[in-house]
């Protein structure tokens, strides 16, 4: 399954072709086929990412309000987001994990997936 842009994501989704789950399962397949090569991932939190695509499928009046729905998303560790290592790619913040989630964590978790 390969998509060449978040709109054909939700689309996707919208119009049964895949799940959420699939389209999960999917980016974190790639990332465990590069990343060793590429070293891009501080942290990949698959479990946390399923549980919430899972969530999302089952959640279908939701999606209407969800630009992003089910969409992947990375976000760089200079971002603070809750219990997540954020570094900012510094040795002295090694270890940090923030008790919060940067605003735009927040509104980007809300566009891509109902809590």
């Amino acid at each position: 399954m390969a998509f060449d842009t978040a709109a054909e994501i939700v689309h996707a989704i919208r119009s049964g072709q895949t799940s959420a789950v699939e389209v999960c399962h999917d980016a974190l397949n790639r990332i465990r086929r590069g990343d060793e090569a590429l070293h891009a991932f501080l942290e990949v939190t698959a479990d946390f990412a399923l549980n919430r695509a899972a969530a999302l499928d089952t959640a279908r009046d939701d999606w209407d309000r969800l630009p992003l729905l089910g969409v992947p998303v990375a976000i760089k560790d200079n971002i603070c987001t809750q219990r997540i290592p954020t570094t900012a790619g510094s040795k002295i913040l090694s270890g940090y994990r923030p008790p919060y989630n940067a605003t735009a964590v927040d509104r980007l978790i809300a566009a891509v997936a109902s809590r």
